[in-house]
């Protein structure tokens, strides 16, 4: 655990520090007071200490869980039961993901309340659900994904048409911030876990992918969101 820790450690100093350089010189050069600088400073230091404790937690236990899981749900023999884990477990892991959290708040913020924040982060959250449902279909039944990426992208692609304009972009957005440190590691570790326990099933060509399918999902709820809104 000690060495995990370190590694752990190194890798996000490595991820933050060059930003956090870069940043502080940028201060320096247009010349914002001292009083700017150090908050900044004392903001990296506790963004590097919560992404340490943060990446460990998700190592210690979001991915052997969500593999536990995922290995333990073929066993019971129901597809019904695969898919409503599936959902369930991907459904909670977007409502606690961070940056889901941000998006809302910059749209509350920008909106003056016109777009409800808990309504988007369900709507978000329900979209990732639903496609994750789906990717694990595909793993069972051995869809190609690139149908299932090509059927999804049209869908987002004739809904741009018929969308309110202020919903487009933050569809979008929201089909990215889904790709976070929460929801990433649970559905890759849910899907590796499934395909583990199916001797026929590749881990390469149906253990990956979920989370591409899944970012689809968002995009088309918050673009429903937009036609359905008054």
């Amino acid at each position: 655990m000690i060495q995990d820790f370190k590694e752990t450690f190194q890798e996000v100093v490595q991820a933050v520090l060059p930003l956090t350089i870069s940043v502080l010189l940028i201060m320096l050069v247009i010349g914002l007071n001292s009083g700017m600088i150090f908050s900044f400073f004392t903001g990296a230091l506790l963004v590097i200490t919560g992404m340490v404790f943060f990446l460990m937690g998700v190592k210690l236990g979001m991915l052997p869980i969500g593999e536990s899981i995922g290995s333990e749900l073929p066993k019971h023999n129901s597809l019904v039961f695969i898919v409503g884990v599936a959902f369930i477990l991907s459904f909670m892991a977007t409502i606690a993901e961070p940056d889901v959290r941000v998006l809302s708040s910059m749209i509350d913020s920008v909106s003056e309340n016109s777009i409800s924040r808990d309504v988007l982060i369900l709507s978000i959250a329900f979209g990732v659900g639903f496609f994750v449902s789906v990717s694990m279909l595909r793993i069972v039944y051995g869809v190609p994904i690139k149908y299932l990426l090509t059927v999804g992208y049209l869908v987002v692609i004739i809904l741009s048409f018929v969308t309110k304009p202020e919903y487009l972009a933050i569809a979008y957005d929201a089909g990215g911030v889904t790709t976070g440190p929460m929801t990433v590691p649970v559905i890759l570790a849910l899907g590796i876990g499934v395909v583990s326990v199916l001797g026929e099933k590749s881990g390469l060509s149906e253990g990956f992918g979920l989370i591409g399918l899944a970012s689809i999902g968002p995009i088309i709820s918050v673009m429903l969101m937009g036609v359905l809104a008054p």
